[in-house]
Protein backbone atom coordinates (compact mmCIF):
# COMPACT_ATOMS: atom_id res chain seq x y z
CA UNK A 1 0.00 0.00 0.00
CA UNK A 2 1.49 3.12 -1.21
CA UNK A 3 1.90 6.13 1.68
CA UNK A 4 2.60 9.64 1.56
CA UNK A 5 3.40 10.77 4.80
CA UNK A 6 3.93 14.84 5.59
CA UNK A 7 6.31 14.55 8.82
CA UNK A 8 6.02 18.55 10.34
CA UNK A 9 9.37 19.39 11.73
CA UNK A 10 10.87 21.98 13.98
CA UNK A 11 14.15 23.22 14.10
CA UNK A 12 15.96 23.09 17.62
CA UNK A 13 18.61 25.25 16.38
CA UNK A 14 19.74 26.73 12.89
CA UNK A 15 20.16 24.39 10.09
CA UNK A 16 23.01 25.67 7.40
CA UNK A 17 22.31 25.30 4.18
CA UNK A 18 24.80 22.83 3.15
CA UNK A 19 23.50 19.94 5.69
CA UNK A 20 19.82 20.46 3.66
CA UNK A 21 21.08 18.45 0.39
CA UNK A 22 19.31 15.32 -0.61
CA UNK A 23 22.22 13.02 0.39
CA UNK A 24 22.15 14.49 4.28
CA UNK A 25 17.90 14.05 4.33
CA UNK A 26 18.42 10.42 2.79
CA UNK A 27 20.64 9.80 5.44
CA UNK A 28 18.01 11.44 8.17
CA UNK A 29 15.42 9.26 6.75
CA UNK A 30 17.99 5.73 7.19
CA UNK A 31 18.83 6.80 10.57
CA UNK A 32 14.64 7.24 11.28
CA UNK A 33 14.24 3.27 9.92
CA UNK A 34 17.19 2.48 11.57
CA UNK A 35 15.94 3.61 14.58
CA UNK A 36 13.15 0.93 15.64
CA UNK A 37 14.58 -1.62 12.76
CA UNK A 38 18.66 -1.63 12.24
CA UNK A 39 18.44 -4.76 9.43
CA UNK A 40 15.93 -2.72 7.54
CA UNK A 41 17.83 0.84 7.53
CA UNK A 42 20.52 -0.99 6.36
CA UNK A 43 18.52 -2.62 3.42
CA UNK A 44 17.12 0.25 2.57
CA UNK A 45 20.68 1.60 2.51
CA UNK A 46 21.92 -1.04 0.45
CA UNK A 47 19.09 -1.58 -2.00
CA UNK A 48 20.45 -0.74 -4.98
CA UNK A 49 18.83 0.73 -7.82
CA UNK A 50 15.01 0.58 -6.74
CA UNK A 51 14.41 2.45 -3.63
CA UNK A 52 10.72 1.51 -2.20
CA UNK A 53 10.58 4.97 -0.81
CA UNK A 54 10.77 8.63 -2.40
CA UNK A 55 11.77 11.88 -0.07
CA UNK A 56 11.08 15.69 -1.10
CA UNK A 57 13.41 18.13 -0.22
CA UNK A 58 12.65 19.95 2.87
CA UNK A 59 10.23 23.06 2.72
CA UNK A 60 9.77 25.89 5.12
CA UNK A 61 6.84 27.18 3.43
CA UNK A 62 3.61 26.16 5.03
CA UNK A 63 1.85 24.59 2.60
CA UNK A 64 2.66 24.15 -1.27
CA UNK A 65 0.45 26.54 -3.33
CA UNK A 66 -1.63 25.04 -5.87
CA UNK A 67 -2.30 25.77 -9.13
CA UNK A 68 -2.11 24.82 -13.06
CA UNK A 69 -0.99 27.98 -14.25
CA UNK A 70 2.71 29.56 -13.87
CA UNK A 71 5.26 27.87 -11.92
CA UNK A 72 3.19 27.81 -8.38
CA UNK A 73 2.74 24.16 -7.55
CA UNK A 74 7.13 23.89 -7.40
CA UNK A 75 8.61 22.51 -4.05
CA UNK A 76 11.54 24.28 -3.24
CA UNK A 77 15.05 21.92 -3.82
CA UNK A 78 17.55 24.25 -2.66
CA UNK A 79 18.37 26.67 0.00
CA UNK A 80 21.07 28.99 -0.27
CA UNK A 81 20.24 30.75 3.45
CA UNK A 82 20.09 29.37 7.39
CA UNK A 83 16.89 28.09 8.39
CA UNK A 84 16.58 29.48 11.49
CA UNK A 85 15.44 27.97 14.76
CA UNK A 86 11.89 27.47 15.16
CA UNK A 87 10.65 27.89 11.79
CA UNK A 88 8.12 25.25 11.17
CA UNK A 89 9.68 22.89 8.16
CA UNK A 90 7.69 19.67 6.44
CA UNK A 91 9.28 17.03 4.59
CA UNK A 92 7.44 14.05 2.46
CA UNK A 93 8.32 10.59 2.82
CA UNK A 94 6.59 8.30 0.72
CA UNK A 95 6.33 4.33 0.90
CA UNK A 96 5.85 2.16 -2.32
CA UNK A 97 6.32 -1.42 -0.58
CA UNK A 98 2.99 -2.88 1.21
CA UNK A 99 5.47 -4.25 3.29
CA UNK A 100 7.39 -0.87 4.31
CA UNK A 101 4.84 1.13 6.41
CA UNK A 102 3.84 -1.78 8.66
CA UNK A 103 7.71 -2.28 9.54
CA UNK A 104 7.78 0.88 10.46
CA UNK A 105 4.49 0.89 12.41
CA UNK A 106 6.68 1.31 15.73
CA UNK A 107 8.18 4.21 14.45
CA UNK A 108 5.28 6.30 13.40
CA UNK A 109 2.89 5.25 16.35
CA UNK A 110 5.81 5.64 19.05
CA UNK A 111 7.07 9.29 18.00
CA UNK A 112 8.75 10.97 20.87
CA UNK A 113 8.42 14.87 20.28
CA UNK A 114 10.97 15.52 22.60
CA UNK A 115 13.39 13.51 21.04
CA UNK A 116 15.55 15.32 18.45
CA UNK A 117 16.83 14.00 15.19
CA UNK A 118 20.14 15.16 13.63
CA UNK A 119 20.45 16.92 10.28
CA UNK A 120 24.05 18.05 10.00
CA UNK A 121 24.84 19.80 12.96
CA UNK A 122 21.11 21.12 13.59
CA UNK A 123 18.48 19.23 16.13
CA UNK A 124 14.83 18.74 14.69
CA UNK A 125 12.05 18.21 16.41
CA UNK A 126 8.91 15.70 14.49
CA UNK A 127 5.68 17.74 16.09
CA UNK A 128 2.96 15.59 13.76
CA UNK A 129 3.09 13.10 10.88
CA UNK A 130 0.14 13.44 8.47
CA UNK A 131 -0.95 10.53 6.01
CA UNK A 132 -4.38 11.18 4.95
CA UNK A 133 -5.24 13.74 2.70
CA UNK A 134 -5.51 17.36 3.58
CA UNK A 135 -7.41 20.53 2.05
CA UNK A 136 -4.11 22.48 2.66
CA UNK A 137 -1.74 19.93 2.07
CA UNK A 138 -2.20 17.72 -1.20
CA UNK A 139 1.11 15.46 -0.88
CA UNK A 140 -0.32 14.09 2.17
CA UNK A 141 -2.39 10.62 0.97
CA UNK A 142 -2.25 6.65 1.32
CA UNK A 143 -4.35 4.06 -0.93
CA UNK A 144 -3.95 0.72 -1.51
CA UNK A 145 -2.99 -0.57 -5.23
CA UNK A 146 -6.07 -1.91 -5.55
CA UNK A 147 -8.04 1.32 -4.40
CA UNK A 148 -5.77 3.03 -6.89
CA UNK A 149 -6.62 0.59 -9.43
CA UNK A 150 -10.40 0.26 -8.89
CA UNK A 151 -11.24 4.15 -8.12
CA UNK A 152 -9.21 5.08 -11.78
CA UNK A 153 -11.89 6.82 -13.88
CA UNK A 154 -12.40 5.13 -17.06
CA UNK A 155 -13.46 8.08 -19.25
CA UNK A 156 -10.99 11.02 -18.17
CA UNK A 157 -9.06 11.51 -21.40
CA UNK A 158 -7.06 14.69 -20.15
CA UNK A 159 -3.93 13.97 -17.73
CA UNK A 160 -2.37 17.02 -16.20
CA UNK A 161 1.03 16.17 -14.49
CA UNK A 162 3.24 18.94 -12.35
CA UNK A 163 6.83 17.94 -12.06
CA UNK A 164 7.42 19.73 -8.85
CA UNK A 165 11.16 19.09 -8.41
CA UNK A 166 14.08 18.84 -11.11
CA UNK A 167 12.89 15.53 -13.07
CA UNK A 168 15.64 13.74 -15.40
CA UNK A 169 15.68 10.15 -16.95
CA UNK A 170 18.72 7.88 -17.27
CA UNK A 171 19.27 7.31 -21.38
CA UNK A 172 22.20 5.10 -21.74
CA UNK A 173 25.38 6.91 -20.19
CA UNK A 174 23.31 10.40 -19.80
CA UNK A 175 20.56 12.26 -18.13
CA UNK A 176 17.70 13.43 -20.28
CA UNK A 177 15.92 16.00 -18.84
CA UNK A 178 12.99 16.32 -21.83
CA UNK A 179 9.88 14.36 -19.82
CA UNK A 180 8.48 12.86 -23.48
CA UNK A 181 5.69 10.16 -23.18
CA UNK A 182 7.57 7.18 -23.29
CA UNK A 183 10.07 8.18 -20.38
CA UNK A 184 7.12 9.63 -18.00
CA UNK A 185 4.74 6.64 -18.51
CA UNK A 186 7.51 4.06 -18.14
CA UNK A 187 8.71 5.35 -15.64
CA UNK A 188 5.59 4.91 -13.92
CA UNK A 189 4.74 1.57 -15.60
CA UNK A 190 7.94 0.05 -13.99
CA UNK A 191 7.67 0.92 -10.22
CA UNK A 192 4.10 0.13 -10.34
CA UNK A 193 4.38 -3.36 -11.43
CA UNK A 194 7.43 -4.05 -9.34
CA UNK A 195 5.18 -3.00 -6.40
CA UNK A 196 1.76 -3.23 -7.07
CA UNK A 197 0.96 -6.79 -7.73
CA UNK A 198 -1.00 -5.61 -10.83
CA UNK A 199 0.42 -5.81 -14.23
CA UNK A 200 0.42 -3.00 -16.60
CA UNK A 201 1.52 -3.62 -20.08
CA UNK A 202 4.07 -1.15 -21.66
CA UNK A 203 1.68 -0.44 -24.96
CA UNK A 204 -0.35 1.73 -22.70
CA UNK A 205 1.97 4.49 -23.42
CA UNK A 206 1.14 4.23 -27.50
CA UNK A 207 -2.03 5.93 -26.53
CA UNK A 208 -1.11 8.63 -24.54
CA UNK A 209 0.11 12.09 -26.46
CA UNK A 210 1.52 15.60 -24.93
CA UNK A 211 -1.02 18.63 -25.76
CA UNK A 212 0.46 21.35 -23.63
CA UNK A 213 3.41 21.70 -21.81
CA UNK A 214 5.05 24.63 -19.43
CA UNK A 215 8.26 23.63 -18.55
CA UNK A 216 12.05 24.60 -18.43
CA UNK A 217 14.65 22.92 -17.09
CA UNK A 218 15.98 23.74 -13.64
CA UNK A 219 19.70 22.92 -11.97
CA UNK A 220 19.96 21.52 -8.50
CA UNK A 221 23.54 21.49 -7.19
CA UNK A 222 25.46 19.93 -4.25
CA UNK A 223 28.93 19.81 -3.14
CA UNK A 224 28.91 16.49 -5.21
CA UNK A 225 27.26 16.80 -8.22
CA UNK A 226 25.05 19.35 -11.04
CA UNK A 227 21.54 17.62 -11.93
CA UNK A 228 19.82 19.47 -14.44
CA UNK A 229 16.02 17.97 -14.68
CA UNK A 230 12.69 19.36 -15.76
CA UNK A 231 10.05 21.48 -13.99
CA UNK A 232 6.42 22.62 -14.88
CA UNK A 233 3.41 21.45 -16.12
CA UNK A 234 2.29 19.12 -19.06
CA UNK A 235 -1.06 17.90 -20.12
CA UNK A 236 -1.07 14.63 -21.76
CA UNK A 237 -4.08 13.43 -23.74
CA UNK A 238 -5.52 10.14 -24.37
CA UNK A 239 -6.05 9.82 -28.02
CA UNK A 240 -7.96 7.41 -30.79
CA UNK A 241 -10.20 4.56 -30.12
CA UNK A 242 -9.20 3.71 -26.68
CA UNK A 243 -10.82 0.78 -24.64
CA UNK A 244 -12.71 2.21 -21.40
CA UNK A 245 -10.35 -0.38 -19.40
CA UNK A 246 -6.97 1.08 -21.34
CA UNK A 247 -8.20 4.62 -20.40
CA UNK A 248 -8.87 3.39 -17.15
CA UNK A 249 -4.90 1.56 -16.45
CA UNK A 250 -3.53 5.18 -18.21
CA UNK A 251 -5.38 6.97 -15.19
CA UNK A 252 -4.59 4.94 -12.47
CA UNK A 253 -0.48 5.30 -13.28
CA UNK A 254 -1.46 9.40 -13.34
CA UNK A 255 -2.97 9.18 -9.60
CA UNK A 256 -0.28 6.33 -8.59
CA UNK A 257 2.28 9.66 -10.05
CA UNK A 258 1.62 11.41 -6.40
CA UNK A 259 3.83 8.48 -4.28
CA UNK A 260 6.24 7.17 -6.79
CA UNK A 261 7.83 9.84 -8.23
CA UNK A 262 9.47 9.61 -11.81
CA UNK A 263 13.19 9.52 -13.37
CA UNK A 264 16.67 9.43 -11.44
CA UNK A 265 17.29 10.78 -7.67
CA UNK A 266 13.44 10.41 -6.33
CA UNK A 267 14.98 9.03 -2.96
CA UNK A 268 17.21 12.49 -2.93
CA UNK A 269 14.38 14.42 -3.16
CA UNK A 270 14.18 14.47 -7.33
CA UNK A 271 11.62 13.49 -9.46
CA UNK A 272 8.83 14.84 -7.28
CA UNK A 273 5.24 15.04 -9.71
CA UNK A 274 1.25 14.81 -9.04
CA UNK A 275 -1.19 14.93 -10.93
CA UNK A 276 -3.56 18.26 -11.42
CA UNK A 277 -7.13 17.66 -10.60
CA UNK A 278 -9.92 20.65 -12.04
CA UNK A 279 -11.16 22.81 -9.46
Amino acid sequence: MPHSLILNLLPLSPIPPQFLSGRHLHALFLNLVSSVDRKLGDYLHDAKPDKAFTLSPLQVLSTPKLGIKSQRHILQWEHTKVIPTGKPCWWRVSLLDDTLFSQLTHLWLNLNPEHPWHLGPADLQITSILGTPQSTQPWANACSYAQLYDHAAEGDRQIDLAFCTPTAFRQSQFDCALPTRDLVFNSLINRWNQYSGIELPKTLVEHIFPSFFDIHTQVAVDSRSKFIGCVGVINFRIMGEVEPLVIKQINALADFALYSGIGRKTPMGMGMIRRLYPA
